[in-house]
């Protein structure tokens, strides 16, 4: 024969190129969903949950307010995002690294001090849990149901690293763990307000004598002599 049948395979690159064509599309997708939300997420430390729009988010990135709604298709869907984006952020830098430190005080504490440098950061910006819990504590819907189920996390989190403190033997056997964990937020929402609202100097030491008498009355001689090594210099490390 004077011609010969083109062998399958020459075909597969012009199959594989629409699925490629596909994730490149998919990953240009993502990307643009993830700029909106940085910028969203900006917005709302800036201007609360409730001062997100389409329209003012449009104007931040430069691009259609259809463009945006592709991406969130309402501003409820907007404002649960920007909450789940912040809940991911605040596990990164506050509770990942916390729990690399040795179970008892130590993570306790590394968790209280990593939430408090997290709240310092956002003094000129604002918290998004505690400006939510103030613009949706009486209005029921998703947006709330959102805020609510990451701060409950955040707290089942601290309540463990609590319980696990007590199993420890660092604090005391009988200590009331949801107390406690009452007492810790207590300060940070006290740092928050004094810091921001109040604009008082000192807040941030406060917050940590606070941290520091909670723990003395909670603690176990094991668990002071842990705090009491924790303040003493190395001396052998000086020599060197």
């Amino acid at each position: 024969m004077s011609t010969l049948p083109v062998p399958a395979k020459k075909a597969a690159p012009l199959r594989a190129a629409k699925p490629a064509r596909v994730a490149r599309s998919l990953q240009k997708g993502q990307q643009t969903r993830a700029a909106i939300l940085d910028a969203a997420l900006g917005l709302a430390s800036h201007m609360g949950l409730e001062g997100l729009s389409i329209g003012a988010l449009a104007d931040v990135t430069g691009m259609s307010k259809s463009g945006v709604f592709a991406h969130f298709g309402s501003r409820e869907e907007l404002q649960i995002a920007v909450v789940t984006e912040y809940h991911a952020k605040f596990e990164e830098e506050v509770f990942f690294t916390a729990i690399r430190e040795p179970r008892g005080l130590p993570r306790l504490r590394a968790m209280f001090e990593r939430w408090v440098r997290r709240v310092s950061v956002e003094v000129d910006s604002g918290c998004i849990y505690i400006s939510g819990a103030v613009e949706f504590d009486d209005r029921p819907g998703p947006v709330r149901d959102a805020l609510v189920a990451m701060v409950k996390a955040w707290h089942a989190a601290l309540q463990k690293a609590i319980q696990l403190a007590i199993a420890e033997g660092h604090l005391k056997a009988d200590a009331d763990v949801e107390q406690i964990c009452f007492e810790l937020h207590g300060l940070i929402l006290s740092l928050h307000h004094d810091a921001r609202f109040m604009r008082i100097p000192g807040a941030l030491a406060r917050a940590g004598i606070g941290f520091e008498r909670t723990m003395q009355y909670y603690a176990t001689p094991a668990g002071l002599d842990i705090e009491a090594g924790r303040k003493t210099p190395k001396t052998g490390a000086a020599r060197r």
